[in-house]
């Protein structure tokens, strides 16, 4: 059976990309440490693979077809879709085998999810692995959530997702080494009169109820207090799958900050799977 070894979370936002130069020296400096610093633990668990948990923001995905989950099974992956994402155009390795065991044993566990071999992957997948120093050095599989149009999966079926999740990992091929990566939120709001409005209350109660492991609350707050963390908020969705996939294991907030100027409550997380 593979193995998991390791389960993170972190932030996306296109402006540390694009103005990282927006927020005060010594709080971009923290923050790219952290990102940093997540890197090294990742690569320190030497995955063969990462399952890169991020959303399409209206660029694969339209109202023409709009799947709720979606595996990504291809050889590799075209990045950053964004002609203004201030990052270099490059190819992501992929592991194809990987994808289509996943999309193999949703099938054949209740779950119903869309599969591309031609995805051409956004900021919400890039940043997080550009700014760790994982980029172009392990290979990923992306599963998108719809975080963007109504109606969402729910966030109890998220949960669901990162228990199959695991298990699915687990009757992967013996001695494969596998990392989850959960990217997206916290707070933030989009192109909306709130964007810049950072709920930090809600972020520090969302990462304590994480702490908690307490699955019915965490599903609960999510739930009914999402909307006051601004539409970005949603992305927290990728977040509870990673907490599905941890199965109980410890949760450790390895940075937070409200940072209003970067539209966005930047966190990041692991879970202490080997622990």
């Amino acid at each position: 059976m593979a193995e998991l070894v390791g389960i993170y979370a972190a932030s996306h936002t296109p402006v540390m990309l694009n103005f990282p130069d927006a927020i005060p020296g010594e709080d971009r400096e923290a923050i790219f440490a952290a990102f940093k610093d997540m890197g090294r633990r990742i690569a320190a668990s030497q995955p063969d693979t990462v399952i890169v948990i991020s959303d399409d923001h209206v660029h694969n995905f339209f109202f023409n077809n709009f799947p709720a989950f979606c595996i990504g099974a291809a050889d590799s992956y075209q990045t950053p879709v964004e002609h203004w994402l201030k990052a270099d155009k490059q190819v992501l390795p992929g592991n194809a085998a990987l994808g289509a065991h996943l999309l193999g044993e949703a099938l054949e566990s209740g779950f119903d999810p869309s599969f591309s071999m031609e995805l051409v992957l956004d900021h919400g997948s890039l940043t997080p692995l550009l700014l760790a120093g994982l980029v172009p050095h392990v290979p990923i599989v992306p599963l998108l959530v719809n975080c963007v149009q109504p109606p969402l999966p729910t966030m109890r079926r998220c949960v669901d997702w990162g228990r199959f999740l695991r298990k699915a990992i687990a009757s992967f091929e013996p001695g494969k080494r596998i990392a989850i990566l959960a990217t997206g939120g916290i707070s933030h709001d989009i192109a909306t009169p709130r964007m810049g409005m950072v709920n930090e209350e809600f972020d520090r109660q969302f990462l304590a109820n994480l702490s908690s492991g307490n699955t019915q609350v965490i599903v609960d707050h999510a739930t009914g207090h999402v909307a006051q963390a601004g539409n970005g908020a949603e992305e927290i969705r990728n977040w509870l799958i990673a907490h599905g996939a941890a199965e109980g294991a410890a949760f450790e907030t390895l940075y937070y900050k409200a940072v209003s100027k970067w539209y966005t409550g930047i966190g990041l997380a692991q879970w202490n799977v080997k622990g």
